[in-house]
């Protein structure tokens, strides 16, 4: 049964609160040219969301989170989010589990790659997409999965950007994330904030637990991931878009926040 308000199975009774009157433990649900939605909802089923192409923004309790292309975000349930894309294509797999095992990983949001292990396991279980029918190879092959993630998972606390709650640094934010491409003037920074050079620095680091020159970096990083993801632009085009001065520059700051090489997808 589809209908316009039904997502990923599950019925949106308002705009930010769905009914799940699925019976199934675990299923999952894939969509080629995810459309998003910009308000924040929330579900009682835990969500592991597969990005298979494209790359997605998760907004949670005051920080974004980047889900890149073969990377995977957990979000346990009743966790209340808002996602956002200027990818081209986003295709996802999304998997709902109605209960979770006791470990804490489970308790928290969790983003990271995918190893290929995980990911032939993944793209395995899309041969019951959308099927909410009974299936006992369906049900354990899910509960493997689940059981699976913790080890899965290795720490990319580098894919999210902290949301400052004083104020006073949002326009702080703002500008880097418009300016970018320039290196940092501290001096017109602080003198946003209104405090001084020292404060700034300070208060930047106790709000958001990095410094400024890092989240310069994780905004520069994020920027050229999209741009990586139009395949429009040669890698030396994009680092210098984001503000590098050499490949070589870029290549070494990319690697350091995403573990991998920047490379363009041929498709």
């Amino acid at each position: 049964m589809q209908n316009d308000n039904m997502k990923c199975g599950l019925i949106e009774k308002t705009e930010s609160q769905f009914v799940d009157s699925i019976e199934k433990e675990a299923y999952v649900w894939c969509e080629k040219n995810w459309k998003h939605d910009d308000y924040e909802h929330q579900h009682n089923r835990a969500q592991l969301t597969f990005v298979e192409e494209g790359y997605q923004y998760f907004h949670i309790d005051r920080k974004i989170y980047l889900v890149p292309q073969h990377h995977v975000i957990w979000i346990p349930s009743e966790k209340a989010h808002k996602i956002t894309s200027e990818a081209q294509t986003v295709n996802l797999m999304v998997f709902l589990f109605k209960s979770v095992f006791e470990d804490e990983f489970y308790q928290n949001v969790q983003v990271f790659a995918v190893p290929p292990v995980l990911k032939e396991m993944l793209l395995y279980a899309s041969k019951w997409n959308q099927s909410l029918d009974e299936n006992e190879e369906q049900d354990l092959f899910f509960k493997a999965i689940l059981k699976s993630l913790p080890n899965f998972c290795k720490e990319s606390s580098s894919l999210e950007i902290p949301v400052p709650t004083d104020t006073r640094l949002i326009p702080v934010c703002n500008d880097i994330n418009v300016n970018f491409k320039y290196n940092l003037d501290i001096d017109s920074l602080a003198e946003k904030a209104q405090m001084s050079v020292r404060s700034l620095q300070r208060i930047f680091k106790n709000e958001t637990g990095i410094t400024l020159q890092k989240y310069l970096q994780l905004t520069r990083i994020l920027k050229s991931i999209e741009l990586i993801d139009t395949r429009q632009y040669t890698l030396s085009e994009v680092a210098y878009k984001v503000g590098y001065q050499s490949l070589s520059a870029f290549t070494s700051s990319y690697f350091a926040i995403m573990q991998v090489k920047p490379k363009i997808n041929k498709n």
